[in-house]
């Protein structure tokens, strides 16, 4: 095999394709990561959070318009209480110190979630930073914090029936959900090898292309994400068409 691409050629190839408007990923991999190197697990939470940033400011430069990330799920609460009370002050580091970049970046931050769970000093930061980036008009980062895919669906037929009753449809849902507003989703991409998608945004990824990387996500950084996206360019999206009706082949 010949040597990697350069990153700069990687994401000159990115950026000359039609990009993903949505992605969303799942972090996986932060515990297996510290395990691996003798490392307490949140040791690689603090890693993970390095990741973060790499990720969101590699998203927002190549244009990127949402970026989702899993970031705690419902069922994370019933983790270690030691290690719950380190991922919320992982969190709230992480609002205060992007806070800056966000605002000089022109980045939107959203929440999504049950987030009347989290604790008031992290809730706070939460919608502080919510509230100041609100009139940005650049990425949408949103953060799934204290979320699950069917709570979310249960959530928005909910209040859709509420406004609808048997009139229901399937777009009145949709206009119900955590992420009314935001690009359909194109691209889920899961890290640390797992293949599957673990309560996260199921009804989104009706139609969304999903890339599984080996790579923990403590060491996915800007080529990884670069990676996925290139992989879902080269895929041929069909939308239940075949690729004859689309110009294509089969």
């Amino acid at each position: 095999m010949g040597d990697p691409v350069s990153l700069a050629e990687l994401e000159a190839r990115v950026k000359a394709r039609p990009l993903p408007r949505h992605v969303a990923i799942i972090m996986d991999g932060n515990g297996r990561w510290a395990e691996l190197r003798g490392l307490p697990r949140v040791a690689g939470h603090r890693e993970g959070s390095e990741a973060v940033r790499a990720v969101t400011r590699t998203a927002r430069r190549i244009g990127v318009e949402a970026l989702t990330l899993y970031a705690f799920s419902a069922e994370n609460w019933s983790r270690p209480g030691t290690e719950v009370s380190a991922l919320m002050e992982l969190l709230a580091e992480f609002l205060e110190s992007e806070r800056a970049e966000m605002m000089a970046n022109g980045i939107r931050l959203f929440a999504i979630g049950d987030l009347a769970r989290l604790p008031p000093s992290v809730g706070g930061k939460l919608s502080s930073v919510r509230a100041e980036t609100a009139g940005n008009g650049g990425m949408a980062l949103t953060l799934a914090i204290s979320y699950g895919g069917r709570q979310e669906i249960v959530h928005a037929a909910r209040a859709a029936a509420a406004a609808k009753g048997s009139a229901l449809e399937a777009e009145d849902i949709e206009a119900a959900l955590w992420t009314r507003g935001l690009p359909e989703l194109d691209l889920l991409v899961r890290t640390s090898g797992e293949r599957r998608i673990s309560n996260f945004l199921l009804w989104q990824c009706a139609y969304a292309e999903l890339h599984f990387s080996e790579v923990l996500w403590p060491d996915f950084r800007e080529r990884e994400l670069l990676t996925a996206i290139e992989d879902f360019q080269g895929r041929q999206r069909r939308f239940g068409m075949t690729g004859a009706q689309l110009g294509g082949h089969g």
